[in-house]
């Protein structure tokens, strides 16, 4: 075990897995775009991209480290999951915890520095129930199988919170500049929810029996795989559909942001047509691979739409 806290740094970063930052990071990227005033983009716009950029790690890092934190006994008796880092004593949790309590103060500060620079006060005024609810999370499975769906909420904050981080008035609140509402972003938002909740649903297949055994709820342990997998299917449905209403809730989306639709669509249905062709060996290509072309396909294509002059 590491006796230094810097020692701790780095089994820590690799447990967490910041790459998986990928999942919403786009989406984030996204929001800020659609809330962005047309024009030339300027170093002010740069700045506060790189501020919701840096605010997204920051708040990853807190929950993933909250989660492993809370469920460091949990994770010990569970085969797939026994090898983490704090299940199996491989720092103390103490440094797990004084990192956590950075990376949110980390947070904060971010938050704040959207006052700095275009004198907005919402992030900062909101940044503590923002890391209140996404902590929440990792104690949902305790008391509800709904506890994919509070997952999916938490990541489908992104593009709202960064939305109103650029502009409130993106999302129907006191804004400045001529900015107007955008219901793309609420859009957007809704089909991060439902994809969400779909992948982390077939995630929890892994854990059925598991589940079962010690009392914690998920979908699958109250439904059984067979009801699981439906239920994954129709919030998968509903993602596609909600993606294509983004596509068409804003007039400066194109033929790039539509065609993004489409292929989140066609690689949801990959996804299950993996999961129902090869069963549970084909989680882990389902939720890394698949999933993280749908975030930077929907991401990446929306912000190469928005950026094309018109």
């Amino acid at each position: 075990m590491p006796a230094s806290f810097a020692a701790s740094l780095k089994p820590l970063a690799a447990d967490i897995k910041l790459s998986h930052s990928v999942f919403a990071l786009p989406f984030a990227v996204l929001g800020a775009l659609i809330a962005r005033a047309p024009g030339p983009f300027t170093p002010r716009d740069a700045l506060l991209l790189a501020l919701v950029v840096a605010c997204m790690v920051a708040a990853r890092t807190w929950a993933m480290l909250v989660n492993r934190l809370a469920d460091a006994e949990i994770d010990a008796h569970n085969p797939r999951t026994a090898r983490r880092v704090l299940a199996r004593g491989g720092v103390p949790r103490a440094h797990a915890a004084a990192l956590a309590a950075a990376a949110a103060l980390l947070f904060i500060a971010l938050a704040a520095g959207f006052f700095a620079v275009a004198h907005n006060p919402w992030p900062l005024a909101l940044s503590v129930p923002v890391l209140a609810w996404i902590a929440a999370y990792s104690w949902t499975k305790r008391f509800t199988s709904l506890c994919h769906l509070w997952l999916g909420v938490s990541l489908a904050l992104s593009p709202v919170a960064a939305a109103l981080a650029v502009d409130p008035a993106a999302v129907g609140l006191d804004g400045w500049g001529g900015g107007t509402l955008r219901p793309a972003v609420f859009w957007l938002s809704g089909m991060v929810a439902a994809w969400v909740a779909g992948f982390d649903v077939i995630y929890a297949l892994q854990d059925e029996a598991f589940d079962r055994a010690r009392g914690l709820r998920s979908i699958p342990a109250a439904l059984g795989t067979r009801g699981a997998l439906w239920i994954s299917r129709a919030l998968h449905a509903a993602a596609a559909v909600l993606c294509f209403a983004a596509s068409r809730a804003d007039e400066r989306f194109g033929p790039v942001f539509t065609a993004a639709a489409v292929l989140v669509a066609a690689l949801l249905l990959l996804e299950h047509a993996l999961i129902a062709r090869l069963g549970p060996r084909a989680i882990p290509a389902a939720f890394l691979t698949v999933n993280g072309v749908v975030s930077l396909a929907a991401g990446a294509l929306g912000a190469v739409d928005l950026m094309i002059p018109a």
